[in-house]
């Protein structure tokens, strides 16, 4: 498998404008200079490349809802918050191969005639927010940011803004939000933010991995990104494998990897020898499979029809001898913590499950409390004005779904199945 991102990530100077020149750094800004705007986006559309982020829209198709009114100055806003749980894969590039991003959002900016962009970084994410800067002051000083870029007069300024570590952040008006300055609540929908976005500029929101992929797209061109992937997903993609396999880490795949292949091939396979109980996909929000539902191909239809979502990239291996109960409390507090309060659903929902599930596997649960859980996913789904509801009850519901009995014999037997003390 031709690699797009990671081929050098293993030369620490890489992360150095020269050592990234020396490597074909910065030539696909000169050939985009050379190229009609609309070409630059034609290409992208061809690749077929899906956002990296979780949500998978069509990176191209998104260029294209900005405005065509040029008298109002445009926003490129890279998200680079990566707060999902299981996912690792963005701070992989930032610290590795920040040019490949600072090169990706010239190339875009330049598409979408773009003059300023910002890098919204995860608060905790210190190391990688100092390379990041650090990559940026080398690229003014080369001429690859700034004014006149490789004499092409165009101009574009970035700059690194640092969060405060709030996971609702990551979704985009919130994030535009924190940006200005303001609380991190997400907005209402419409107006998008292509046409109403940063500073009330119309604005364009890509994902780190997203944006670090034009650079490789505009060079070797569209159909050949495509062609790395699958229909209607192109192109490889990063994914990070975490829990109980022998090689845990970031492994940049195809699109049409099989599941499967990527915990036993790549990861190496179950840790001490153990047995595949279930398998958490895309991050911590995307609904569960079992041991038995892992031929799947990893790209979003294939994921889809499963039941589930490629979502971030974050791979979560499950061993047998796992609570199950214990995992969703364990899940459930981090997103009745980590709701903006803003939608009443999510505020008052996230925090029953959270209680509820946690008084099952603390022994506590009563009869009808896994209905409850259900009436309180089923009254949360799709009634706020952001994901963060959902991402709580996809988990939820699945666990229930794929798991129920562990939940009843919490309930029957007081204690749980697997010994664990409350």
């Amino acid at each position: 498998m031709e690699q797009v991102l990671t081929k050098h990530f293993a030369d620490d100077r890489y992360r150095h404008v020269d050592a990234y020149v020396e490597t074909g750094g910065y030539e696909a800004l000169r050939k985009a200079f050379g190229m009609p705007k609309g070409q630059i986006v034609d290409e992208v559309r061809k690749a077929n490349l899906r956002g990296r982020g979780g949500a998978g829209f069509p990176a191209g198709v998104k260029w294209g809802f900005l405005p065509k009114d040029l008298s109002r100055p445009r926003v490129l806003v890279v998200n680079a918050d990566e707060g999902e749980p299981g996912t690792f894969k963005d701070r992989l590039i930032m610290s590795r191969g920040p040019h490949l991003l600072l090169e990706g959002i010239g190339i875009a900016s330049f598409a979408m005639t773009i003059h300023l962009s910002y890098i919204y970084i995860r608060g905790e994410f210190v190391r990688e927010a100092k390379v990041l800067e650090e990559a940026i002051a080398e690229a003014y000083a080369k001429g690859y940011l700034g004014k006149n870029i490789l004499n092409s007069g165009f101009d574009l300024d970035v700059y690194v803004h640092r969060g405060a570590g709030a996971y609702i952040c990551g979704e985009e008006t919130s994030l535009i939000n924190s940006l200005e300055g303001k609380r991190g609540w997400p907005r209402l929908k419409p107006p998008f933010p292509a046409s109403i976005g940063a500073f009330g500029l119309p604005t364009i929101v890509n994902n780190v991995e997203t944006i670090s992929d034009v650079p490789w797209i505009i060079a070797n061109g569209g159909e050949r990104f495509a062609a790395l992937g699958v229909e209607k997903n192109g192109g490889t993609r990063l994914v990070g494998v975490s829990g109980a396999v022998e090689r845990p880490g970031v492994y940049e795949l195809s699109a049409g990897v099989n599941l499967r292949d990527i915990i036993y091939v790549h990861a190496g396979g179950m840790k001490d020898g153990k047995e595949l109980k279930a398998v958490i996909p895309g991050g911590s929000s995307t609904p569960v499979l079992r041991s038995d539902e892992i031929d799947v191909t990893y790209d979003i239809e294939s994921m889809g029809k499963a039941g589930t979502m490629p979502g971030s990239g974050g791979v979560i291996v499950i061993p047998e001898g796992t609570c199950m109960v214990r995992a969703l409390s364990v899940l459930m507090r981090f997103y009745a913590h980590e709701s903006c309060g803003q939608c009443t659903p999510c505020r008052e929902g996230t925090g029953w499950l959270s209680k509820i599930v946690r008084r099952i596997e603390e022994g506590q649960g009563k009869e009808g409390d896994v209905e409850l859980l259900l009436d309180v996913c089923d009254n949360m789904m799709g009634r706020t004005i952001c994901p963060l509801a959902d991402a709580a009850v996809m988990p939820a519901q699945s666990f229930i779904w794929k798991f129920r009995e562990e939940f009843d014999r919490h309930i029957e037997d007081r204690k749980c199945p697997y010994g664990n003390k409350f």
